[in-house]
């Protein structure tokens, strides 16, 4: 089973890829010397490797049907992208579009898309290849991107991010194309309503204009968090940031207050790469935080 329903909301985990990512020391740096082993118990397989020395990662979509629309939370890496500063996600050829199918969703079908943030792995399905030209890969809906990121990784502005590589072909090849065609909506400010059940908040550290959705439906609570954590380790392990974070006093700041949300709520955090059962709800202890108990998605097998 890969849906749930949260009050009057489902959502549907589409997976891209799920298997073998960067080792703990590389993509985590700020770990505690012993936290992988004191926790590898409960992380292999579904979040680490141990034999391989290698964190074990997804690139998914959340899958959102609320008040009768069809939204994406990230698309992923994308297919036919060319990304040689990046081999895992070089050159893609993916079944994503067959799995959003089995999904019960065209591309045609789709409303609006949330880019979480505009990293690689966030925005690669936004567009896709239609002869030497990138298109749209969703031509009927509205791509949703904070005005704060889109500003900060757009090349006219001269900026020099320092988390990534490579980020300006990203822009051109799966953001621009979708702006360009009058798809993109910035918004501003520090929240945007989509609906009675869905909002997006800035969440910044991890890049300057990230943001978390929350959902609100009945007596039920969730967070689509995108990168604020890519490791549950960073669950039991809060101040941990990965590689990637452009602020990282801010990341670490971010993560604790949304992760202190979710517990006192009682909300069901469902960050963009968790393989395994993809998301958790969070208790605290002491100035830390437990996993409380894994959502009820079934496990994913591990692709080797």
């Amino acid at each position: 089973m890969q849906e749930i329903v949260l009050g009057d909301v489902s959502v549907t985990r589409v997976v891209e890829i799920y298997g073998s990512s960067l080792p703990p020391a590389t993509f985590f740096p700020e770990a505690p010397e012993d936290a992988w082993r004191e926790n590898e118990s409960w992380l292999a397989p579904d979040f680490l490797d141990p034999s391989a020395n290698v964190c074990v990662s997804a690139i998914q979509t959340w899958l959102l049907r609320s008040e009768g629309r069809t939204i994406l939370v990230d698309t992923g890496a994308g297919n036919h992208k060319e990304r040689p500063d990046n081999p895992r996600w070089h050159r893609l050829d993916t079944d994503f579009l067959g799995n959003l199918a089995r999904a019960g969703v065209r591309p045609e079908d789709v409303d609006l898309v949330v880019n979480t943030h505009l990293h690689v792995d966030h925005v690669g399905w936004n567009t896709r290849l239609d002869g030497d030209t990138w298109v749209p890969t969703f031509p009927n809906a509205t791509y949703l991107v904070s005005k704060v990121e889109f500003d900060f990784w757009n090349p006219a502005n001269d900026n020099r991010p320092g988390g990534v590589s490579g980020w300006q072909a990203v822009f051109e090849d799966s953001v621009a194309p979708v702006f360009e065609a009058g798809l993109v909506q910035l918004w501003e400010g520090s929240s945007h309503t989509i609906d009675r059940n869905l909002r997006l908040d800035l969440a910044p550290g991890h890049t300057p204009g990230s943001s978390v959705l929350t959902l609100a439906s009945g007596g039920d609570r969730a967070l689509f968090v995108g990168d604020m954590l890519h490791n549950p380790l960073q669950f039991v392990e809060p101040d941990t940031n990965s590689c990637f974070c452009e602020d990282p006093a801010e990341a670490r700041a971010t993560r604790r207050r949304v992760l202190g949300e979710a517990s006192d709520t009682n909300a069901l955090v469902l960050p963009a790469h968790l393989g395994g059962h993809g998301a958790a709800e969070v208790v605290r202890k002491g100035d830390k935080f437990a996993i409380k108990e894994w959502a009820a998605f079934s496990r994913l097998q591990r692709e080797r």
